[in-house]
This record gives C-alpha cells, sequence and structure tokens, in this order.
C-alpha cells in the first residue's frame, strides 16, 4: 500500500509532553468497528464505519469480559542516550560532540548504537560519553554501518558497564517530546510503566504507561487476568517509513520470549471464548510473530522483524490497547490492520477533533474489532 495513505495533519498542540495524573486518568477512546460487509470472504468488504465512545483508562474493567486476559511488555527502558566527544590520535577532529543512541547489546562490553554526526565518525575514534559530577564512560568504534549505526566496545563490561550507562544516561525521549524539552529526573519515573522489570528497551511500551496498581485490582476483582511477555524495543520505532510503498520498508528486528506458562494460560483463555487483548502494539507484535496459524502459543524466544499492514490476518489477538501514532508510522499502519483503515481514520480525525492528547505520554484507545 502507499505509505501517504496513512499521513495526517495534527496540531502540535495536540502532542503530549507530559503523561497525565495519576496514570489511569487518562483518556479512552474506544473503538468498536462494524462488521465488514459481504457473506463469503470472495465478496468485497463494505468500508468499516467504526462504533466511538469516549471514555477514561480507568474505565477499562467496564469494555473487558471475565474470560478476556490482558498481555502486557515488562520490557524496561534503558537511559540509552549517550553524549559525548569524539577523541582522535591526531588532533584533526579533535572535541566532536557525539550523540549515541544504544539500541542493540552485542555483547558484556559491546552495543550496536545509532549516532549523529554519523558521517564523521569513523572505525578506530574513541569516544569519551560524560554525565553530572564529573562521571565518565570510554568506548571505541569497532564497526560502521548504514545510516550512521556503528559498534562501540566499552572499556567496562557486564554490570559495572550497566551502571556506568544508567548513571551517565539519558532517558530517550522520542524525537517530538526531545525537540521542545530536555528530559528531567521525572522522565526516569513517567517513561517507565508499573510492569517493567527486564532491562533492554530504548523506548518504552507506552500503552503500558496507563496503568496503576488500583486499576490492576479493579480488573482482577472483574476476572480480568493480567500476563507479562518481553519485547525490547528497539530505536527503531523512532525511524521514519521513508519508502513510498509498504512493501519497500524493512522492519529493525526487536528480540522478545513468551513463556511456557504464559503461553498456556492465553491458549486456555481463547478456549474458554475469552479474548487476548495486547496491551501495546509491541505486545501484539510478538503474540503474533509466535502464534501458529490456528492461533496457538508455544515457549518462544527469539528475534522479530513482523511487520503488519492491511490485510494481514491476526491469529491470535483479539482486542488491543493502544496509543495514538504518528502519521505514516508502521505503528498507524498496524492498528489500520487491525480494525480496518477507514476505521483506523475515522477513529484519528474523532480525536483529534475531540482534543485527545497524542503519542507516547498521551491519551489511549481500546480497539475492539
Amino acid at each position: 500500500m502507499r505509505v501517504d495513505l496513512f499521513d495526517f495533519e495534527l496540531p502540535p498542540e495536540r502532542i503530549a509532553l507530559r503523561p497525565v495524573s495519576p496514570r489511569d486518568a487518562a483518556r479512552l477512546l474506544v473503538v468498536r468497528p462494524a462488521p465488514r460487509g459481504g457473506a463469503g470472504a470472495s465478496q468485497p468488504a463494505a468500508p468499516t464505519q467504526a462504533g466511538l465512545t469516549d471514555a477514561h483508562v480507568r474505565d477499562l474493567p467496564d469494555w473487558l469480559g471475565p474470560r478476556d486476559v490482558l498481555v502486557v511488555n515488562d520490557t524496561r527502558v534503558v537511559p540509552a542516550r549517550l553524549d559525548g566527544v569524539r577523541r582522535r590520535a591526531a588532533s584533526q577532529g579533535e572535541g566532536v560532540a557525539v550523540e549515541a543512541m544504544l539500541h542493540k547489546r552485542l555483547g558484556p562490553d559491546s552495543w550496536l548504537a545509532l549516532a549523529r554526526p554519523g558521517k564523521r565518525l569513523a572505525p578506530g575514534d574513541h569516544i569519551h560519553f560524560s554525565g553530572a559530577e564529573g562521571a565518565g564512560l570510554d568506548a571505541d568504534i569497532v564497526g560502521k554501518g548504514e545510516g550512521g549505526e556503528i559498534t562501540l566496545r566499552f572499556a567496562l563490561a557486564g554490570a559495572a558497564l550497566d551502571a556506568a550507562i544508567a548513571a551517565i544516561g539519558h532517558i530517550p525521549l522520542p524525537p517530538y517530546i526531545a525537540a521542545r524539552r530536555p528530559d528531567d529526573a521525572q522522565d526516569r519515573a513517567d517513561y517507565q510503566t508499573m510492569f517493567a522489570r527486564a532491562e533492554g528497551s530504548v523506548a518504552a511500551p507506552t500503552a503500558g504507561l496507563h496503568f496503576t496498581p488500583e486499576l490492576i485490582d479493579r480488573l482482577a476483582a472483574r476476572g480480568i487476568a493480567t500476563h507479562r511477555v518481553t519485547l525490547h524495543v528497539g530505536a527503531g520505532t523512532f525511524l521514519p517509513v521513508k519508502a513510498e510503498d509498504t512493501a519497500a520498508h524493512r522492519m529493525h528486528a526487536e528480540w522478545g520470549e513468551i513463556s511456557a506458562q504464559t503461553a498456556a494460560a492465553l491458549n486456555a483463555a481463547r478456549a474458554a471464548g475469552g479474548r487476548v487483548v495486547a496491551v501495546g502494539t509491541t505486545a501484539t507484535r510478538l503474540l503474533e510473530s509466535a502464534a501458529a496459524e490456528d492461533g496457538q502459543l508455544s515457549a518462544w524466544r527469539g528475534e522479530t522483524d513482523i511487520f503488519i499492514t492491511p490485510g494481514t490476518r491476526f491469529r491470535c489477538v483479539g482486542g488491543m490497547l493502544t496509543n495514538f501514532h504518528l502519521p505514516r508510522s508502521t505503528l498507524v499502519m498496524l492498528v489500520a490492520a487491525f480494525i480496518g483503515h477507514e476505521a483506523q481514520k475515522q477513529a484519528y480525525a474523532h480525536a483529534i477533533a475531540e482534543g485527545y492528547r497524542f503519542y507516547s505520554y498521551g491519551d489511549a484507545c481500546l480497539l475492539l474489532p
């Protein structure tokens, strides 16, 4: 499909720069598309008309049934943006400021990173990263790929490297927030979900940001269980789709895991007539990567570069809670695939008109096709 079909105009004031408090006070647009027309697969489907209801995230238990289950992503965001200075043995090029976004760990002392200015960096360069109160961390560039991607080998390894990155790194706020304000101490709390456990992401699974212990208790009281999976969100989530057609776009691979216990619980819920409701596009992509043709899940561990676009048949996920996404992004394409392109456009037009807050710190929508 043409990528420009997923474009839309968003007023800048609709971009949320901070989350609401409490987290479950965010607004929730419930989207229930009408059934597609046509009695058989060979007949063309009529445009989907979306049933739209304005609510709040705290109302989520009212929209789910006691046989439904929620699936959350328990990845934890690493303070993965590092600021430093390139150093060379020769004086030429001394003092070049470098920003590196770590996005994939290769070993105890090595990371892949997206770096700026990528064109001025080369294997053999040394970078000194610095933080507050004189803290520092040294690394050598040992490889360089396309688009400014570099391989960094640090002077520290393992837990010592993790501690140093935590000390000097910045929370990697999305560009549409970072361009308007610097990150601060509050972001270290705001940009983690209450489920965050397994370190490895450079972006938060933002649908999970809306949850509070009180909301989880209310869901449990209604008989709605919550299960965890892990998908480490990579820097590719920040990259625009530059291709003119979706067929030409290639996703960055991300690492994920589903335990045998979680797979069995989700299979049982589906067998009992419940819906698997994924909290976020990350959980959705992981579940659909792991699901067999009949939707059954088994323990799964590995990398996925699944790209979900309209026409994809969802095998496992029956509902999705997600934020409002960037124009022309792979995430808005996933939403269109889940509820239909026309329903997605109607929902987003309604959200813009009604003043919903967009993107990572913004409001949410509950998609129930």
